[in-house]
């Protein structure tokens, strides 16, 4: 008597389907979450700022959360421009390495600079080195040039062509050129971004920027109200003159 064959197996054809679109979904699953994740401060293709619907912040736990609540600070400050009674109060967060910050400060600080200039506004500037060493260095260096009553020419140079420097443009003699560049005293600046006290300072700075939240560069406080990312300068201007008006 013949043998049967063994039965085929049957084709199942749904199994390889499900398959295939339960790894596409897992793709864009990984895609929105990449995304949603992105570091404000990373670079896009174009170069530019964060897109304008990412305004304003708002704080996941209000309750847990002191950003936008920053003490006023002092008229000797150095990293501060513009009087302390100014109607307005735009406290800045940045890094030297970030290319957000780089943008803003070509694109919009210096129109925040003519609000200064006519008494209405007061900018805090502090540095908070979310990139690492190289910022920091650059943060005692930008300091060490506040001393010397040049904190935006040293910003300006550093960040000139609103792109941030490399890591290895940022080291103690890279910085010292940039002092010398723009005339200052190198041999106090040198003294001066190497002291203890410079250190404190920026460590302060930094200390702030991530007590009240600010993981991310650029963050601004201005009249009490958080923003994050390189904004276009409409979005400070709208918000500055609001402000004005509600302190009349």
């Amino acid at each position: 008597m013949a043998k049967h064959a063994a039965p085929r197996p049957q084709y199942r054809w749904w199994i390889p389907a499900t398959v295939v679109l339960a790894a596409a979904a897992l793709v864009l699953m990984i895609l929105v979450i990449d995304r949603g994740g992105e570091d404000e401060s990373a670079p896009t293709a174009g170069g530019a700022g964060p897109e304008s619907e990412v305004v304003v912040t708002e704080v996941a736990d209000p309750e847990q959360s002191d950003l936008g609540e920053v003490d006023s600070g002092e008229e000797s400050d150095p990293m501060s421009d513009g009087p302390v009674d100014a109607p307005v109060k735009l406290v800045v967060f940045s890094d030297y390495q970030c290319p957000y910050c780089a943008a803003w400060s070509q694109d919009t600080l210096p129109t925040m600079l003519d609000y200064v200039d006519s008494g209405d506004l007061r900018i805090e500037w502090r540095e908070v080195n979310v990139f690492g060493s190289a910022s920091e260095q650059a943060a005692k260096a930008a300091y060490a040039a506040a001393l010397q009553d040049k904190h935006w020419e040293f910003h300006n140079t550093v960040f000139s062509g609103g792109k941030p420097r490399s890591p290895d443009e940022l080291t103690p003699e890279a910085l010292t050129a940039v002092a010398e560049e723009i005339g200052l005293d190198t041999e106090q600046f040198t003294t001066d971004m190497n002291s203890p006290e410079t250190a404190d300072a920026v460590a302060d700075n930094a200390a702030m920027g991530t007590d009240l939240g600010a993981f991310s560069t650029p963050t601004f406080i201005l009249d009490g109200q958080p923003y994050v990312g390189a904004q276009p300068t409409d979005v400070f201007v709208d918000a500055v003159e609001a402000a004005k008006k509600g302190q009349n």
